[in-house]
């Protein structure tokens, strides 16, 4: 049941604002998406230098990668639609983008897996060449983010399905300011992992029409 009535006379204390950019949190989690950004540029760089080095032929990535890309984007946009009905105070859509984020995050690590079964079928493991072991080892960092990420939204979801179910308890819960901060802190990981990953996709492309 939405809490749209109950909270018609209210505001959001960041409503107008936001939570300050220097807020420990903030800072914490933009250090660590530069981070993960780093981490992905060196590996990167060091996969081209490899490949020249070596003169090796590029890995052709797995149709599966794209159809992974529409999943992730997917998941982005639910995620983005729970933040949408937190800042509404709309319960059932809030829950149900949440259930969605998990099941479309889910079926990404599934798909992931499949398509490195893909390439287990061409024989192409890790150990085949240098091209194809950076191939795994930036996918795989990815899926490990994914994971990652996956229990806070699961939390999250948990959370709201055990405490939203009164009037009183539904305003308590979207008043508070914590939750709205993580939530939005969750929102913009789960926004750099799409990012991160259409990235990932797009240069493996482009290093395979460059050969």
């Amino acid at each position: 049941m939405s809490s749209r009535q109950a909270s018609s006379t209210r505001q959001h204390p960041f409503d107008h604002e936001g939570p300050s950019p220097f807020h420990p949190l903030n800072v914490i989690m933009i250090l660590t998406l530069i981070g993960i950004a780093v981490l992905f540029l060196a590996f990167s760089g060091a996969f081209i230098y490899s490949r020249m080095q070596a003169e090796l032929p590029p890995v052709d990535v797995p149709w599966m990668f794209g159809v992974n890309s529409l999943v992730l984007l997917a998941s982005s946009y639910t995620i983005g639609l729970a933040t949408k009905a937190f800042k509404a105070d709309d319960t059932e859509k809030y829950k149900k983008a949440l259930l969605y984020t998990m099941g479309l995050s889910a079926l990404f690590l599934v798909l992931q897996i499949i398509a490195w079964q893909m390439l287990f079928a061409e024989n192409i493991f890790p150990s085949t060449d240098n091209s194809a072991g950076y191939l795994y080892v930036l996918s795989g960092l990815h899926f490990a983010h994914v994971i990652a990420g996956l229990p806070f939204i699961v939390g999250f979801f948990w959370v709201a399905r055990k405490r939203m179910k009164e009037p009183v308890s539904v305003l308590v819960y979207f008043s508070d300011p914590e939750k709205r901060l993580k939530l939005k802190m969750l929102t913009m990981y789960w926004h750099f992992m799409d990012a991160l990953w259409i990235y990932l996709v797009v240069f493996l492309f482009i290093n395979r029409m460059m050969y």
